[in-house]
């Protein structure tokens, strides 16, 4: 399935073919008041920790580094990812961030996890393979009928 996830600057004016709105910054925006950015959410739990931040914004950290320890915060925090895809589920999605340039900062990282989540949870959900040998099992009693045995 087609996920719609979009990436916007919170500065940005809302439209209305936005979809579901939601921050995923650690710090609320400077100068915004939250009457005029028709949010749906405020979540910090998706986005990187202030150690991280703080990392990325003084230099200390490379790109691909603070990449990796991004998507490691994110998989340490098993659930941190089901609201928003939750929310991806049910239409189209943006992501907002007060960051200058947004193709180099979280959200892509961010967009990326989520759409590998939903493409797994997918998969997961079409798979009609029983995962168990019980499963397995009582699979094959209902194929080949009761009272007879696979290899008759």
């Amino acid at each position: 399935m087609e996920y719609d996830i979009q990436l916007k600057r919170i500065y940005a004016e809302p439209e209305a073919d936005d979809g579901a709105r939601v921050l995923v910054d650690r710090l609320w925006p400077r100068g915004k008041r939250r009457e005029t950015l028709a949010l749906n959410d405020w979540y910090r739990d998706a986005s990187p920790s202030n150690g991280l931040r703080r990392d990325w914004h003084q230099d200390k950290i490379s790109h691909a580094v603070f990449a990796r320890r991004y998507r490691w915060e994110m998989a340490d925090a098993e659930d941190c990812l089901l609201p928003l895809m939750r929310l991806a589920r049910q239409g189209r999605l943006t992501l907002l961030s007060a960051a200058r340039d947004l193709e180099q900062s979280h959200l892509p990282i961010l967009r990326e996890a989520l759409l590998e989540a939903l493409a797994e949870e997918d998969r997961e959900a079409d798979d009609t393979t029983p995962s168990s040998p019980p499963c397995y099992a009582a699979s094959m009693t209902t194929e080949v009928g009761a009272g007879q045995r696979p290899d008759s």
